[in-house]
């Protein structure tokens, strides 16, 4: 179940937010960070609903948030699992940890599982080549990652309160 739903009160952070902007004309990349801070995603109801207060067409949003890896538009997990795929921890076995964490969580990179706690996510370069291979949870970095370290890295975060 997920718990970042697109509430009205939610709506009313994001319009008070774009009308206090003192140059909206500038602010598309901005208002989408404040939008996907508030609602967690930015589905397609955010995107036109940041076009028309921004008085801006849908279709330049659309290509903004589909242009830039940082913005999403579907829900992500409580946890994000990132795994880098840059050279150094390729080639030091971080596919063979992606494939593990696909396997034990039984989603593939760039889904969520369905209790949405967790997404796995792929990263280019989080430049930490000296910790190869890097996974972070929510931007939290663990180095010298291994596939035998996955299933004590979701046990402990399927443990969390929350």
């Amino acid at each position: 179940m997920c718990t970042n739903k697109l509430t009205s009160e939610k709506f009313q952070d994001l319009a008070k937010f774009i009308d206090d902007l003192e140059d909206k004309q500038g602010a598309l990349i901005e208002v989408l960070h404040k939008a996907q801070g508030l609602f967690g995603y930015l589905p397609e109801e955010v995107q036109i609903f940041v076009a028309d207060k921004l008085n801006i067409n849908v279709s330049k949003v659309c290509g903004v948030v589909s242009f830039y890896s940082y913005f999403n538009t579907k829900p992500r997990g409580k946890y994000v699992l990132s795994i880098c795929m840059g050279t150094a921890c390729f080639v030091k076995g971080a596919g063979d940890v992606l494939k593990e964490f696909e396997k034990q969580l039984n989603i593939k990179a760039g889904e969520t599982t369905e209790d949405s706690k967790f997404t796995i996510d792929v990263l280019r370069c989080v430049g930490a080549c000296g910790l190869a291979p890097v996974v972070t949870v929510n931007g939290k970095v663990y180095g010298h990652f291994t596939v035998d370290m996955v299933s004590k890295l979701l046990k402990e975060y399927s443990e969390l309160e929350g």
